[in-house]
């Protein structure tokens, strides 16, 4: 049986893990926190979005960043200081608005393949992650936002996704809690809402029961090859040093995978996209039944929201880009919590918990999947604002290249073998 190590306990390392224990895989994942889920995708938006697909490399989204970069509560929001990661990645970033299109209908794809793999693994393995299948209602305050919208929806269609448009009347009546006034809007049917923390928290469980075993609180300080064509993998466990040997590794390092692919000769140019987070706790009747079940999305505030179970309201959004900082600042929380006060009024905003995380973004907002340079080394990192979107078709495909490759290598290694014997049985 084959080992592999899979770096990253998040929903992309975890649903990796689990797409190769399913293949007969001796799976190790390794986690530097005490446990899965504690990073960016411990409270993100809760979006199951493939009508959120579009990338990024827009010049129309270029013009909105630079009118918003001197404003403090915008959407999109980049410190100035200069570092060569930063402005590197940019430089990626503005080269791939000439794929833009084919970026957007590709991501599409993926994320609908993705959807069908995600709940065949829930219903496989009963996880219980408050899934709500009410759809995504995109809407928007002026004509001008709508058209512009329009043409992005197109893309979607042609994607494979069925959307419909909807009047105001109609916003109001998918979503009667919601207050405002609207120009239009998209209503997505087959896109859902859940917990990415309790869904990849039950995976991991889930794994564990296929005999993966997770190594938490350990990180990954080195990955070298041997001399019998495996991999080294050198740990820190609690301030001690030691090495397991596997036959290959997936990186699902989330931010961290850009320093560990450099490690081993590969450019694979993540960077941290901060977005932040509030979890409205829904604490009395009034509040609960002023909570909308349906998903949004406010494309001027760019702001998504979910409702998590009976007693829970999550609302997410904006970008930043200033390095690996997890800061919550308070001045990037309040626009999320007036955004609730103005929208749904009689929700008690009273008990509020706030996040920070930090996306792991590549410069054409595709996620890297595949090998390296390194024949040991894989990669399935890079997912941006979609990771739970997209993670389960990402890891069945990372899944099937590996093991493919596998079989490869021992039919390579079988032929060489029965060469030397007739040799040796000639000589």
């Amino acid at each position: 049986m084959s080992r592999i190590a899979v770096i990253g306990a998040g929903i992309t390392g975890v649903t990796t893990a689990y797409a190769l224990a399913r293949r007969g895989c001796d799976v190790t994942v390794i986690e530097r926190h005490r446990y899965a889920a504690m990073e960016t995708s411990f409270a993100n938006g809760g979006q199951l979005s493939a009508s959120n697909a579009e990338v990024w490399n827009s010049r129309a989204t270029v013009l909105k960043g630079l009118r918003w970069m001197f404003k403090r509560d915008a959407p999109l929001l980049m410190n100035p200081r200069p570092t060569w990661h930063k402005y590197s990645w940019i430089g990626e970033f503005l080269r791939q608005i000439p794929h833009y299109r084919d970026n957007t209908i590709e991501t599409v794809r993926l994320a609908i393949a993705a959807r069908e793999h995600l709940f065949s693994i829930a219903k496989r393995e009963a996880i219980d992650f408050d899934l709500e299948q009410r759809g995504i209602l995109h809407f928007y305050a002026t004509r001008g936002e709508f058209e512009a919208a329009s043409k992005v929806n197109a893309l979607l269609r042609e994607g494979g996704l069925a959307r419909r448009t909807v009047t105001p009347d109609e916003i109001r009546a998918i979503e009667p809690t919601l207050r405002g006034e609207f120009y239009g809007g998209f209503f997505t049917e087959s896109d859902s809402t859940g917990d990415i923390h309790k869904f990849t928290r039950g995976l991991a469980q889930a794994c564990e029961r296929l005999g993966v075993r997770f190594r938490y609180d350990t990180s990954v300080q080195s990955i070298d090859e041997t001399g019998e064509g495996q991999v080294s993998v050198g740990l820190l466990t609690e301030g001690r040093m030691e090495a397991e040997t596997f036959d290959r590794v997936v990186v699902c390092a989330g931010v961290g995978s850009r320093a560990l692919a450099a490690a081993v000769g590969d450019h694979v140019n993540v960077y941290p996209v901060k977005g932040y987070s509030i979890t409205v706790s829904l604490d009395d009747t009034r509040s609960r039944e002023a909570a909308p079940w349906v998903s949004l999305l406010d494309d001027r505030a760019k702001i998504v929201t979910s409702r998590l179970g009976a007693d829970r309201f999550r609302v997410a959004g904006t970008a930043e880009l200033n390095g690996e900082n997890r800061d919550i600042r308070s001045d990037r929380i309040e626009p999320l919590v007036r955004w609730v006060r103005g929208h749904f009024p009689e929700i008690s905003t009273a008990r509020v918990v706030p996040w920070a995380g930090l996306r792991p973004m590549l410069p054409s907002m595709l996620p890297k999947v595949g090998r390296g340079r390194r024949r040991n080394v894989f990669y399935n990192t890079g997912h941006g604002h979609l990771g739970w979107t997209l993670s389960a078709a990402t890891a069945e495909s990372v899944a099937d290249l590996l093991v493919g490759d596998l079989a490869s290598s021992r039919l390579r290694f079988s032929q060489i073998g029965a060469h030397s014997v007739g040799s040796v049985h000639q000589g």
